[in-house]
């Protein structure tokens, strides 16, 4: 196993018996802060959740028998899928802030395939996708307690309104608003406070309820987080072993291929020269000759291999530097945006780097582009996230042990995303997002 290989197998983050990963934590709802912000919450949300949601899914009940009927309406189907991701990111962060919980960030679906196909397939992903459901259902409950809520106010409202009725009624008996109720003016203050008590005490009972159910649907479970990090950790130990051994099986292929023959030749050409050293000074001192470039050559291609496993200038000079010297030694030319203010851990500037470098081979070697444009930069989250587009003519596919089949991979063990969009026609667009600190 290569070093580079050895590398990400060890920093795959393997997942622990112990069960150490961070949990969401439950905090406590009754706090008087918490309860404010959440019967704030609710009055926003009586308010706003029904115009929401009725716009949402109206869009979607539109569409889908445009689709089916007519073949047209997939625009409102793809509006729906992106505005169905949008409020499960709002809700998320509306519940992470509300209860100080740190739940895991929304990111968008996409779809592993290229072309029409893909993107279809990244819509059908969005619709599909639970978390964004549960966040839509937390959604629907909320705007009913909220609606409910609404209500326990204006009970508030009636309740004081009736509390203050010996100041200005002008009959024996008065009405305590909403409620029908009707008291003599002399016990209105008393059956006003009442009600009002009893539409406070709906409105905080509401809050609380609201942080029960958000906090059940919203934050996962002990059991489905520990399973989600088990999945994930799995994921990327597959990633590791298979990086390990797509870098394994072109290294074999480069020394057969390659250096070996080379050096065949170099010991055979010696072997000629030995024999004609005696006889034929002249054509032993040529053959010696040959047989020093092909040795030099050798020596070049061996430097290139070793760079193709480690970087050294990674570790001397940072990920910066390194892509300039990748970008000045490129037989096609490159437009080198760098953007980054620290140093990530080694596992992902390595995975960065070999992204581009395999992506800049491969734009030289097989799309015939004028040009390449690299841009890295530091995503908020502490992610280094990557582009590579070319101009040529796309219908780059990741094929099984081959270069973009190794970097994928690669990308995965260290706990990253991986995308590749190549129709054919061009441009190819590879996009890659690796945590800074993996």
């Amino acid at each position: 196993m290569t070093p580079a290989a050895s590398e990400a197998l060890a920093n795959a983050r393997p997942y622990r018996g112990d069960m150490t990963s961070p949990l969401p934590q439950r905090v406590p709802i009754a706090r008087p802060a918490t309860l404010a912000g959440a019967v704030a919450h609710l009055f926003a949300l009586g308010w706003a959740g029904p115009l929401v949601l009725g716009a949402m899914f109206g869009l979607l009940a539109g569409s889908i028998p445009l689709v089916v009927v007519f073949g047209i309406g997939l625009l409102g189907v793809v509006a729906f899928a992106y505005l169905l991701f949008g409020l499960s990111w709002l809700e998320t962060a509306r519940i992470g802030g509300l209860y100080g919980v740190d739940l895991p960030a929304r990111r968008l679906r996409r779809s592993d395939k290229t072309g029409f196909g893909g993107f279809v397939h990244t819509i059908w992903l969005q619709l599909i996708d639970a978390t964004s459901w549960r966040a839509m259902a937390n959604v629907i409950i909320s705007t009913v307690l909220g609606l409910i809520a609404i209500g326990a106010l204006g009970l508030v409202a009636s309740g004081l309104v009736g509390a203050f009725a010996p100041l200005y009624a002008d009959s024996a008996a008065v009405s305590l608003g909403r409620t029908d109720l009707m008291l003599p003016v002399a016990w209105a203050p008393v059956g006003g406070v009442t009600i009002a008590f009893l539409g406070l005490a709906a409105i905080v009972g509401l809050a609380l309820l609201h942080g029960l159910i958000s906090r059940s649907v919203m934050i996962p479970s002990r059991e489905q987080h520990f399973a989600e990090v088990a999945q994930a950790s799995s994921t990327q130990r597959a990633g590791a072993v298979r990086a390990a051994e797509v870098e394994r099986t072109r290294i074999e292929r480069d020394l057969h291929d390659g250096i070996q023959p080379r050096l065949v030749s170099v010991g055979m050409t010696l072997g000629l020269a030995q024999q004609k050293v005696d006889d034929d000074p002249a054509a032993a001192k040529a053959l010696i000759a040959e047989a020093h470039t092909s040795t030099k050559a050798a020596i070049t291609e061996l430097r290139q291999l070793a760079r193709g496993i480690h970087a050294s200038v990674l570790d001397d000079r940072g990920l910066d530097a390194a892509l300039s010297a990748l970008a000045a030694r490129s037989h096609i030319p490159v437009l080198l945006d760098v953007r980054l203010t620290r140093r990530c851990s080694a596992v992902t500037e390595a995975a960065v780097y070999f992204v581009i470098a395999e992506s800049l081979t491969n734009a030289a070697k097989h799309s015939r582009a004028s040009e390449c444009r690299v841009l890295v930069r530091e995503r908020d989250g502490g992610a280094l996230w990557a582009r590579i587009e070319d101009d040529g003519i796309g219908g780059a596919h990741v094929t099984p042990g081959g270069g973009l089949d190794g970097i994928s991979n690669r990308v995965v063990a260290a706990g990253g995303t991986f995308r590749l969009d190549s129709p054919v026609g061009g441009p190819t667009l590879v996009e890659v997002s690796v945590p800074c600190a993996s």
